[in-house]
C-alpha cells in the first residue's frame, strides 16, 4: 500500500532557481535518510549533480524557445509512502523509479531518494519541470494527484502490494454538513404535496387549496404557480417529474401514485451505482494478429504495456469490489448482464405500449370528427358523390373502425374502447416509468461493461498462468527424462 502526493516546487522568495533546487535535492539525497546515499537512482541525470543540470536545461530551454516565466514551475516532487514492514528499502525505490519513469514517460530526468529514516519507508522523486530536449515543459494536468495515486496501486498490484481503499466522494463523511438552502420550486413541491394530502377532487380544487396558502395561479398553454417571494411565476411542466399538469391530473383522478420528489432523493438501489468509481479498463490487444497487420517493434513494446497495465487494472478492479474467486466474479458479471437486459427489455415494452396508445388516441380522434359527415353520408343513401367529395375524412374513419376492431380482438377482456382521458392517465404512468427505467438502463449499462472487461481480462490471466504452467511441467519432464 502507498500513498502519494504530487507537489509542485516554486522559486522560494529571496533564492535563486539554483539554490531552490539545490535545497530540495540535497535534501532527498540526506545521508542519514537514504543510508549514505544507498538508496538514490536517478535517470537522465547524475544524482550528485542534478541540481546543475536541471539548472542547465532551463537555460537552454529559455535559449531554444525565447520564453520566460517569472513565476515558473523549476520541478515537481512524488512523494510515495509505504506500508511499514510491507516492503524493502530496494523494493521501494524499485517501485519508485518505475512510477517516474511511467509517469514521465521517460521524457524528464528524475531521481528518486528512499528515505528509511521513518517506521514507514518513502520516497521522495524529484523530476525536472524542463524535458531532456529542452524544448518543452512538463503540463500539470487537472486532478493529476489521482491519477498520480492510481499509477501508484497498479505498480503495488504489480508488485503484490496491498491498496488503498479509496471510496467515491460521495461515500466518505463530511466533517460539516451544511443545511441545503430550498429552492421556489422545492417550495412550490412541498406544497403540492401538501395539498395533495387534503384530497382534492379536481385540479382546479388543487389549486385553490394553494391559492388558500397564498399561492398565484397563471392558466394558459403552460400553467404555471408563483409563491408570495417569488418574482417570477413558474411552469408546473419545469417542476420535476411527478408534478406536470398531466401526472397531477393523473394523481387526483385515481389513475396514477404520486411519488413526492423528496422521497425519491432518499431512495436507494441502481442510482447507487452511479457513485461508484469509473474505471478506465479495456479488452487485451491480440499482439500476434496486430504484428501479421504488420505492426512494428514499437507497437509490439507499447501493447505489451498496455495489457500489463490492464491486467493490473483488472486485479484491482476484484480487490475493490472485494471478490476472491473467478467464479464469483462469473456470477457478479451474469447479474449485471441479466439486470441491464431487464431494464432494457421493460424500456422497449413501455415503448411499444407508448407507441399503441399513441396511434389507438388518433383512431379515436379521428373517429369522433368524422362523425358528422358520416351521418350526412349515410342519409345520402351512402352516394357515391358524396363520397369521393368527402374521401379523407371518410377513409380515416374507415381506418380507425379497422383499428378499433383490431384492438378489441387483440384485448377480448375489453368490452369497449378505453376513453382518452383514461388513454393520457395511462401515457403518463408510463411514460414516467419508462425514464426511471431508462435511467437505471444506462447506470446499469456502465456497470455491466465495467464486468464484462473484468471477466475477459481475469479469464486471459488464468489462461495464461495455466499455460505457464504447463510449459514448466513440460520442461521439467524433459529434464527428468535426460
Amino acid at each position: 500500500m502507498a500513498a502519494t502526493r504530487l507537489i509542485a516546487l516554486h522559486i522560494n522568495k529571496g533564492k535563486t532557481v539554483g539554490q531552490c533546487l539545490a535545497d530540495r535535492t540535497d535534501y532527498s539525497q540526506n545521508e542519514k535518510k537514504t543510508d549514505n546515499g544507498k538508496y538514490i537512482s536517478a535517470y537522465g541525470c547524475d544524482p550528485r549533480t542534478c541540481d546543475e543540470e536541471f539548472l542547465f536545461s532551463k537555460r537552454q530551454y529559455e535559449h531554444i524557445t525565447g520564453r520566460h516565466q517569472a513565476h515558473d514551475v523549476i520541478a515537481y516532487q512524488i512523494r510515495q509512502s509505504f506500508k511499514p514492514g510491507e516492503v524493502t528499502p530496494e523494493e521501494a525505490n524499485k517501485i519508485g523509479y518505475e512510477l517516474a519513469m511511467r509517469w514521465t514517460k521517460g521524457k524528464h530526468a528524475f531521481i528518486v531518494a528512499t528515505h528509511i529514516d521513518r517506521a514507514h519507508i518513502h520516497n521522495h522523486i524529484i523530476y525536472n519541470s524542463t524535458s531532456m530536449d529542452c524544448t518543452r515543459k512538463f503540463k500539470n494536468f487537472f486532478l493529476s494527484g489521482m491519477a498520480v495515486a492510481r499509477l501508484s496501486d497498479l505498480l503495488c498490484l504489480e508488485h503484490d502490494l496491498s491498496v488503498i481503499d479509496r471510496r467515491p466522494y460521495d461515500e466518505r463523511e463530511k466533517r460539516t454538513d451544511f443545511p441545503k438552502r430550498p429552492t421556489y420550486r422545492d417550495s412550490i413541491c412541498e406544497a403540492i404535496d401538501a395539498a395533495l394530502q387534503k384530497k382534492p377532487k379536481s385540479f382546479e380544487e388543487l389549486i385553490h387549496f394553494l391559492q388558500e396558502d397564498g399561492y398565484q395561479y397563471k392558466p394558459g398553454k403552460q400553467p404555471a404557480l408563483k409563491g408570495p417571494d417569488q418574482k417570477r411565476f413558474i411552469r408546473f411542466r419545469s417542476l420535476g417529474e411527478g408534478y406536470s399538469v398531466e401526472e397531477l391530473a393523473a394523481v387526483i383522478a385515481g389513475n396514477a401514485e404520486h411519488r413526492s420528489k423528496f422521497q425519491s432523493k432518499n431512495r436507494t438501489g441502481t442510482g447507487s451505482m452511479q457513485t461508484q468509481n469509473s474505471r478506465r479498463m479495456s479488452f487485451l490487444i491480440d499482439i500476434q494478429e496486430k504484428m501479421h497487420e504488420g505492426k512494428g517493434r514499437g507497437y509490439v513494446t507499447w501493447a505489451k504495456n498496455f495489457n500489463l497495465k490492464q491486467r493490473a487494472e483488472a486485479m484491482l478492479f476484484m480487490r475493490e469490489h472485494k471478490i476472491e474467486s473467478f467464479e464469483e466474479l462469473v456470477r457478479r458479471a451474469d447479474e449485471a448482464s441479466g439486470q441491464a437486459d431487464d431494464f432494457l427489455n421493460s424500456v422497449k415494452a413501455d415503448e411499444t405500449r407508448l407507441q399503441e396508445i399513441a396511434v389507438l388516441k388518433t383512431h379515436i380522434v379521428n373517429f369522433s370528427k368524422a362523425k358528422p359527415v358520416f351521418d350526412a353520408y349515410k342519409a345520402s343513401g351512402y352516394s357515391k358523390k358524396f363520397f369521393e367529395e368527402h374521401r379523407d375524412v371518410l377513409t380515416l374513419r374507415r381506418a380507425a373502425k379497422k383499428a378499433f376492431d383490431e384492438y378489441l380482438a387483440a384485448h377480448p377482456d375489453q368490452k369497449s374502447l378505453p376513453r382518452v382521458k383514461e388513454l393520457n392517465a395511462e401515457y403518463a404512468e408510463i411514460l414516467s416509468r419508462k425514464k426511471k427505467n431508462y435511467q437505471s438502463y444506462r447506470a446499469v449499462r456502465k456497470e455491466n461493461e465495467e464486468w464484462q472487461i473484468a471477466k475477459s481480462l481475469v479469464a486471459a490471466i488464468l489462461q495464461e498462468e495455466t499455460r505457464q504452467e504447463e510449459e514448466q511441467r513440460r520442461q521439467q519432464n524433459q529434464e527428468k527424462s535426460h
